[in-house]
């Protein structure tokens, strides 16, 4: 079924792990999901003085960019940001505006970074998601904690994860594209490179030489270059906004860019995808969009 309709449906509260399972993830379609979390202590907890008090001290990974764009082309390279190391609370005066810098700031490492770096706030929420894990079988691989500046952004890609993204506070907002605009939706290969600070405070790119090419999606979906790119004006991206409280789920493969609220907080639960038809059909057709634009 590759009809889709114009707008993300919403659900009242969390649905059976059977019906989830049955109506949602097998057939690969995303859904908004209300009342799933108004249980956790995080929404009403989770302010700037409890953070600052619980977290404040400890020393983090931030990643700093001079544009707000983390892992994403940028002069022809795909540039990932620096990952500083500093006191949360120093993050938080940032993000509160009391101190100021040139540059973009946002807490985003993925390596389950609420349970590796923030475990203090696990406790707020949930190790994972019941009737998600029991539709599925498993527990979720990583639980991610992102929290950071307005003009922080995530460019166009997608993952092999079934993920459940939950905001606590502020609003996200996501452009979607499900599996089937692949042919529509260009890649290209690109050199690595890193964001580093030099010292008069700018930033320089730095190629990581030693690294392969990654092939990463040049296109920016909110201002598209329809003269270099005329395919994808074929997509018809869908727009949601994820409002505190909500979550959504964001089904395996589907291409999303997302924005934010400014010191929007969230937490998403990635589960590994299952290895099945649909991922052989979207390798399908993957295969046959590269051979196309070969010949």
């Amino acid at each position: 079924e590759l009809g889709w309709t114009e707008s993300i449906p919403y659900l009242d509260g969390p649905p059976s792990p059977l019906e989830f399972y049955r109506e949602w993830v097998s057939p690969n379609k995303p859904c908004i999901i209300q009342n799933a979390i108004s249980h956790w202590p995080a929404l009403q907890k989770w302010t700037s003085a409890y953070l600052r008090e619980v977290v404040g001290p400890k020393v983090v990974s931030v990643a700093v960019t001079p544009n707000g764009y983390a892992d994403a082309v940028f002069q022809d390279r795909f540039v990932m940001p620096e990952e500083r190391q500093m006191p949360f609370a120093d993050f938080l005066d940032i993000v509160e505006k009391k101190v100021t810098s040139p540059n973009v700031f946002y807490v985003q490492k993925q390596c389950s970074n609420l349970t590796e770096e923030f475990p203090e706030l696990v406790c707020d929420v949930q190790p994972d998601i019941p009737w998600m894990s029991e539709a599925l079988g498993k527990k979720p691989d990583a639980v991610n904690f992102w929290l950071g500046e307005s003009a922080a952004v995530t460019s166009l890609h997608k993952d092999h994860y079934e993920n459940l993204y939950c905001v606590i506070s502020g609003e996200k907002y996501f452009l979607l594209h499900p599996p089937s605009d692949r042919p529509f939706i260009p890649y290209e290969l690109y050199q690595p490179a890193t964001y580093q600070l030099s010292e008069d405070g700018s930033f320089e790119i730095v190629d990581e030489k030693s690294a392969d090419k990654v092939p990463w999606i040049p296109l920016d979906p909110l201002n598209p270059n329809l003269e270099q790119y005329p395919e994808y004006a074929q997509t018809k991206p869908l727009r949601c906004t994820v409002r505190a409280g909500e979550m959504l789920y964001l089904p395996s493969l589907w291409f999303h860019h997302v924005q934010q609220s400014h010191g929007c907080i969230a937490v998403n639960y990635w589960y590994d995808m299952e290895y099945d038809l649909k991922y052989s059909y979207y390798q399908l057709l993957d295969g046959l969009t590269k051979t196309v634009k070969g010949l």
